[in-house]
Order: structure tokens, then sequence, then C-alpha cells
């Protein structure tokens, strides 16, 4: 059995000052690939040089390269200058993480906007998928990706915690979605129990978005209290529980997926 994880923060410290140990946890758990997020200029850099550095087959990791909402007020000209380079690397496969937050607003909600559609237009002209966050702004999200839609090659919704209208107008739009620990969570994530089985296959990808949304179902839990792509094994577990399949169905069907939407290699 082999996972794809398509939401790994392995630039966090808590991940980075032992990425190696990380990602060798996670082939031991059958997580064989992933996708490290690139959440500012400064973090796809970095992404970057750690699918370099701790990749030699150039077969295991990836990474997406773009400016989150919560970054949104830095943008400038330059910006989209250094993003357009960064996704011209092999090794970028995505643009993203972008979107909207309008849960916390660090950045001003016009300023998050038009940093979407110059990301989003990139993501038109270098023809990569899209790797995006919303919280709180499905409808606003929806409004903006329409006139972009039909340009772009694909794009997920990351770690969808939102309700059924969300998941309905982001399927309309032939978005693909991501399902995270949240549906481990008991206080808040069991709206997703039924919505899950909404999702069709070619279209459900998981993740781990590690080091954040350590599974609440996992057991033991790790003393760090950090989450980890290895612990991938317990979403698959919940959503294969609630879907009605096999955890090696989903497996299958969710890896097959995630290698079609972020070109990666199948590995033997």
């Amino acid at each position: 059995m082999q996972l794809v994880d398509i939401g790994v923060n392995l630039t966090h410290p808590s991940l980075a000052r032992h990425a190696r140990e990380v990602l060798e946890r996670a082939r031991t758990a059958g997580v064989t690939q992933c996708v490290l997020t690139g959440t500012s200029l400064a973090e796809s850099e970095a992404a970057l040089a750690l699918c370099r550095e701790l990749d030699d087959s150039q077969q295991r990791l990836r990474c997406t390269a773009g400016v989150h909402p919560h970054d949104a007020s830095q943008w400038n000209a330059a910006s989209a200058t250094q993003l357009r380079d960064l996704l011209r690397e092999s090794e970028v496969c995505a643009v993203g993480e972008c979107g909207l937050d309008f849960n916390r607003d660090f950045s001003p909600r016009p300023q998050q906007e038009r940093v979407l559609e110059e990301q989003l237009e990139l993501a038109v002209q270098t023809q990569l998928p899209v790797f995006l966050h919303e919280r709180e702004a499905d409808q606003r999200l929806v409004e903006i990706l329409r006139p972009f839609r039909d340009r772009l090659t694909a794009a997920v919704v990351h770690c969808f915690t939102g309700e059924k209208r969300a998941l309905y107008a982001y399927l309309d739009l032939d978005l693909h979605i991501g399902i995270t620990g949240w549906i481990c969570d008991e206080r808040r994530g069991t709206h997703l129990h039924p919505l899950v089985r909404e999702i069709p296959r070619g279209r459900l990808m998981l993740e781990s978005d590690a080091p954040y949304l350590l599974p609440r179902t996992l057991r033991p839990k790790p003393k760090s209290g950090h989450n980890e792509p290895a612990f991938l094994r317990e979403v698959l577990r919940e959503v294969a529980r609630h879907r009605g399949e096999s955890e090696a169905d989903l497996a299958e069907h969710s890896t097959l997926c995630a290698r079609r939407f972020f070109g990666l290699p199948a590995l033997e």
C-alpha cells in the first residue's frame, strides 16, 4: 500500500531539524511520496532546497511555491517575478499555498484577493495546478476562481473543513479536495463524516498538513505533539470508514489521483 501526502510543512522548525528521520518514518508507514508546502517566497525556496537535499531519486519529493493569504500584505511586483522564477524549477509541481483566509484576516481582504488573482494568473501562464487555502471565504473564493477555471489545469482545496454548501460549490467547479486529520477531531470535524462520501473518486486526496492537525484518534500519541506524514495512515483509516471503502481501495485511488494531479511518477 502506497500513500501520497499532498501537504507537508517540512520547512517548519519542528520537522526540518530532523527531516530525514521524518521522511524515513513516513516511508516505513507506506507514505512513499510527499508534496512540501510553500507558504511564502522564503518558505517556498526552503521547500525547494529540501527537495534537492533529501531526494536523490528525484521521485519522492516535490514542492509547491506560492504566498499564503496571511502573507499577502508582503506581496509586491518583485514577488511576482520571484515566484515566476520558482515555478520554472522542475521540483515545483503547483502554485500555492494561496487563497483566502477571512477567519484570521492577517492581511487585508482586498489584498488577499488581489494576490490570489495574480497567483492564479501565474498558474494559467505556467499550466501548473493550484494548491488552495480557504477559511470562512468559500463564496468569495468561488467567485474569484470561476473566471479563471477554464484556463487552469486543476486546483485542489487543501485541508477542506467546510460545510456541504462549500463542498458542492467546489465540486461544481471541478476542483479536487484534500482531507486532513481534521476529520479525526470529535470536537469540530464530525460534519465531514457524511461529506467525504460525496467526493468522487479521482477528486479526493489525503494530506497530513504536518506538523499541524495531529489526528486526535491516533494511539499512542507522539510525545512531541507534532503531526508527521507517517500518521497519514490514521487519516486514511478514518476517511475509508466514512466512505464505506477498504483502506487499500482508498489508498489506491487517492494515490493515483495525487500522482496525476501533481505529475508525480509511479513507484515500484
